[in-house]
Formats: structure tokens, C-alpha cells, sequence
């Protein structure tokens, strides 16, 4: 069996489809991180079921806007952490 992935989700423009993908992506047992960029996430029904997926599979949730309940990291960090990943998957 390959080595587990480390995979960066960066959520932006198709937020909805940003968080659907990154709960497919925890399927093969990879490590998958989300990363909300700039904007208040206003999730919706089906946003906020792929968000408790991904905590349930232990994905983590990092965000650059203080009015997302998320780990903050500022742009600099986000983008130096980014360096460790596998794959980055921007949406």
C-alpha cells in the first residue's frame, strides 16, 4: 500500500464544492486539511454536514478570517505551511 498523502483543500470561490471534495478526498486515508481563504464561511445544510464529516475524520480546519470559528492563521502562515503538502487542491 502507498504512503498516506498529506492534501491541502483551500476553499475560496466554489466553497460548497471546496468541502464536498475534501470529505471524498479523506476516503483513501490520506490526511486532508481545509483551508478557508478570506471570506465568512455561511455554510449551508449541506455545507455544514460536509464540515462535521470532516472533523469526524479528523480533518482539520484552518482559516485566515477571524469571523470563521476555525484555527486562525494568518495568509503568511497558511501560505509557508503550505509548503509541507503533497497536493494542494485550490477551489
Amino acid at each position: 500500500m502507498a504512503d498516506a498523502k498529506k492534501i491541502a483543500v483551500l476553499v475560496r470561490d466554489r466553497k460548497g464544492e471546496a468541502l464536498r471534495m475534501a470529505v471524498g478526498l479523506t476516503l483513501a486515508d490520506d490526511e486532508v486539511n481545509v483551508f478557508v481563504m478570506d471570506d465568512k464561511l455561511e455554510p449551508d445544510e449541506e455545507m455544514e454536514l460536509n464540515l462535521e464529516t470532516l472533523n469526524d475524520m479528523g480533518a482539520k480546519i484552518f482559516t485566515n478570517n477571524p469571523d470563521n470559528p476555525y484555527e486562525q492563521m494568518s495568509t503568511e502562515e497558511i501560505a509557508k505551511a503550505l509548503v509541507g503538502y503533497d497536493v494542494v487542491v485550490p477551489y
